[in-house]
């Protein structure tokens, strides 16, 4: 396997954290989003999304976040990321959406630039803008997870594609000096996570392309 991915992109941050929860072996190929090395050159003939992150498993691409996730939980089904049945399956899929789809797009560095370049917004505004994104979308993911027993993690004891894409959120969150505050069940999974090594070893200060 080889994931071309950049250490600060929370969408490749995610596809390390669940390549790890399988253990799975891959090639670690950097992209350097903010110099635009996605946009051009070896990356961009492979990625017609011009995005991170893209794996490359079996003569086979894939992109997106999620469906790299499923895919692994479907080559490699233990550690499972996803519940066994019906119902926990979609409250999951819903819980990563709700970072992956509802968050993150907000936030990620091509809408950052775009404030800043094109409707030139100054640092203060931008970061406004994403303090403020993230702190409502974290309050009504705390709210979603008060519909679930209390488990460990996100949906339950064993760490899900939920809290794959959870850890990353907060990660960024936290560089950008967010409100996680009054989100106990959000905190408490977070802070389960970071105790296990398949997340420890995805941080983006232990990527080989990290830079302070």
């Amino acid at each position: 396997m080889k994931l071309h991915n950049y250490f600060r992109s929370s969408a490749s941050f995610r596809v390390r954290i669940a390549l790890n929860l399988k253990g799975l072996a891959y090639d670690y190929i950097p992209v350097h989003i903010a110099r635009g090395e996605h946009k051009t050159g070896p990356f961009a003939a492979i990625s017609p999304d011009m995005l991170v992150p893209l794996l490359e498993d079996e003569g086979e691409r894939f992109t997106q976040s999620l469906a790299i996730m499923e895919y692994l939980d479907e080559i490699q089904p233990e550690p499972a990321l996803l519940p066994g049945d019906p119902v926990g399956r979609a409250h999951v899929r819903a819980l990563a959406e709700s970072i992956a789809c509802e968050i993150h797009p907000l936030n990620n560095l091509r809408v950052l630039k775009y404030l800043v370049r094109e409707l030139k917004l100054d640092d203060e505004a931008k970061n406004a803008w994403y303090r403020h994104w993230v702190r409502e979308g974290m309050v009504s993911f705390e709210r979603q997870l008060a519909q679930y027993p209390a488990g460990t993690y996100c949906y339950g004891n064993t760490p899900t594609i939920a809290d794959c894409c959870l850890v990353p959120q907060i990660f960024n969150g936290k560089r950008f000096d967010c409100d996680f505050s009054g989100l106990p069940r959000t905190m408490a999974a977070f802070d389960a996570c970071m105790q296990l090594d398949a997340f420890q070893r995805a941080e983006p200060s232990n990527c080989p392309d990290a830079e302070a």
